[in-house]
């Protein structure tokens, strides 16, 4: 169920770009200039928890991995400014299966994923890109504490996939261009199921792209001047955060499926459109996190949830924002810092972090998925948004 909504926001997410061009001037089909590439990566695991640095069955540390990557893309030619201003980038979809050379606890990742490559320069056979990408992997080998108990990098067999990386792209041919570049990638399950320490991987990338059209002609027009706009928003969001006791005494199954409770909150933002391309803004949440300073009862071999004081589970954090705009698609990336909440041992950092996807179902109503984490890899829970904007000049 999980994996259906995530590759639900991804399709509206992705396929957003087309509809909307379809009510402009320029009426192109989807897939009107259709690409398809191979991608091969070798790379290296950052070791960011002990299964990572050899606590697992062969006692090695993981280190190495490698992954083949099939997409498919489409070209923009500038029917709408913004494909001009992102200097005519290219999107779709992707299909991605990684071996970290431990089948046994990993197993064999398969991720589908939307992505947006965009160039920061244009020559006539080559190209300077960036892109992100954003998905959903599952076919892991997950944490069990009886046949699995060192994997606690993985604590689900579905997880969230955030890619990030630099490529160049060269012109063979007319229809062949030969790829090369690397990529950051983050797995992680948001904290859905735990343990959940993620895995993260950097790696050098080459390949393939057949091009299945002749090299399009680009629509260049006059940028109009920019007239920025203030943003006043609110949104809630709702989600939930699994908890492991494990000092408790009940069948080992029951207790490593943990106890999950909610989180949700109120958010109060600004934003200042500085370009057709970015938003920089604050705002303030109000949350309530159901795990905070959380206790259990044991029932029949199962836990039960004991309800605590409301104050306890109450959080007040701040954050500046900022958002790389593309169509209806905005790539939030928010640093915040809690202003109030219950001190408890062992508790995440004060400073935090949220980023996700936003997308503009009508100029007022938006939904959004936002990972809020800490230390810049540990998953603390997923925000799925819902919200409402108000623009003035």
């Amino acid at each position: 169920m999980r994996i259906s909504c995530i590759l639900f926001f991804l399709s509206i997410s992705i396929f957003s770009q087309a509809q909307n061009d379809s009510a402009g001037k320029y009426k192109s089909r989807i897939w009107e200039n259709l690409s398809i590439q191979g991608i091969y990566q070798n790379g290296y695991v950052f070791a960011t928890n002990n299964f990572l640095r050899g606590t697992n069955i062969e006692a090695t540390r993981i280190n190495a991995f490698q992954t083949f990557s099939l997409k498919f893309s489409n070209q923009t030619t500038g029917d709408k400014l913004w494909q001009q201003l992102y200097k005519y980038p290219n999107w779709g979809i992707g299909v991605y299966v990684a071996d970290f050379y431990n089948p046994e606890e990993i197993g064999f990742p398969i991720a589908v994923y939307g992505f947006f490559n965009a160039p920061f320069k244009r020559w006539d056979k080559l190209c300077f890109n960036y892109e992100l990408g954003f998905g959903a992997t599952f076919n892991w080998k997950s944490f069990d504490p009886v046949t699995n108990k060192y994997n606690i990098a993985i604590g689900a067999g579905e997880s969230f996939i955030i890619d990030a990386g630099l490529n160049l792209q060269y012109n063979l041919t007319e229809r062949i261009e030969l790829i090369t570049g690397f990529s950051l990638t983050h797995f992680s399950n948001g904290a859905l199921k735990k343990p959940n320490f993620g895995i993260n991987t950097v790696a050098p990338k080459i390949g393939l792209k057949y091009n299945f059209y002749e090299l399009p002609s680009l629509v260049r027009r006059k940028v109009p001047e920019f007239q920025g706009e203030n943003e006043w928003l609110v949104s809630a969001y709702g989600g939930a955060k699994n908890v492991i006791f494990d000092s408790v005494s009940i069948d080992i199954m029951e207790k490593y499926e943990g106890v999950f409770f909610p989180v949700f909150g109120i958010s109060f933002g600004y934003n200042r459109h500085i370009s057709y391309r970015s938003k920089i803004g604050f705002g303030v949440t109000v949350s309530y996190d159901g795990s905070v300073n959380a206790q259990v009862a044991i029932e029949k071999n199962e836990l039960d949830p004991v309800d605590g004081p409301l104050t306890d589970k109450l959080q007040l954090s701040i954050y500046p924002s900022y958002e790389l705009v593309a169509n209806k698609v905005s790539l939030v990336l928010q640093p915040a810092f809690y202003l109030y909440r219950k001190k408890i041992k062992n508790e995440s950092p004060n400073f935090h972090q949220r980023i996700g996807l936003k997308y503009q179902i009508t100029d007022n109503i938006f939904v959004g998925i936002i990972l809020r984490d800490y230390a810049f890899h540990v998953s603390d829970h997923i925000e799925w948004t819902l919200g409402y904007r108000i623009l003035s000049d």
